[in-house]
């Protein structure tokens, strides 16, 4: 006589560590140094990771992130549009309202490898990672009502501080991947170095020229995310006897 006996239907994320493809949006918050801290304050951060980690307990991650803030220090932005007293007056005779925000995003792939704790899965632990990629950053200007020419269209490029090049970056947390799919997330601190430069023919204001100085631009910060683990579920075996 025969019986079929049904093995498990899952993986076994409990017991070994496994192959899993991950989606992970994440939130950071970033100081600058560098030649970056002349320029902007504090900015927050948005990205999102695909990641393949390898039953090896080493995974690749293709990274995108926006960078936006507020803080704009760059010095003398508009010094040959402002009176004596610091205003800038618009076509209609009124003082300008312009506003000044920082915008701007990096692209990476990245190297990592899980160190896995004992709980409460072998796919769990501490990481580093490291990458190389491509930061871009400028000065996003915006007049409320329109009334400066000088900050309208083509002349824009003369004051945002279009910026970018070669980037690496560096990151290194906890990572969580929970017994079942409900509960995985990560936190870490990274480090992000651009080696940048200018890309506009002409900065207006204080320079009246062409900047062709070479950059160090560098972030600083935490950094959480929620993972998405995809995972196929092993076939049913069978035995007899």
């Amino acid at each position: 006589m025969a019986a079929f006996l049904p093995a498990s239907s899952q993986v076994s994320v409990r017991d070994s560590s496994i192959s899993m493809v991950l989606i992970v949006p994440s939130y950071g918050y970033q100081v600058p140094a560098g030649d970056m801290a002349d320029r902007f304050g504090n900015n927050s951060n948005l990205g999102i990771s695909f990641i393949f980690k390898n039953k090896k307990k080493w995974y690749i991650s293709a990274e995108g992130n926006f960078i936006f803030g507020e803080n704009i220090k760059e010095p003398n932005l508009y010094s040959n549009l402002t009176t004596e007293k610091g205003f800038i007056i618009g076509s209609d005779g009124l003082y300008a309202d312009i506003r000044t925000f920082e915008r701007g995003y990096y692209i990476s792939a990245s190297y990592g490898r899980l160190f896995p704790v004992k709980k409460p899965n072998p796919n769990c632990g501490f990481f580093v990672q490291a990458g190389a990629g491509f930061i871009q950053h400028k000065i996003a200007i915006q007049d409320k009502k329109n009334a400066v020419p000088a900050l309208q269209d083509e002349y824009l490029k003369g004051y945002d501080r279009l910026t970018n090049g070669l980037m690496f970056k560096q990151m290194a947390g906890y990572w969580y991947t929970g017994n079942t799919r409900l509960i995985n997330f990560f936190i870490a601190l990274e480090v992000v170095e651009g080696f940048t430069q200018n890309r506009r023919d002409y900065n207006f204001s204080d320079m009246m020229e062409e900047d062709k100085g070479s950059r160090l631009d560098i972030l600083l910060g935490g950094r959480v995310g929620w993972m998405m683990p995809l995972y196929k579920e092993a076939p049913d075996k069978f035995y007899t006897y």
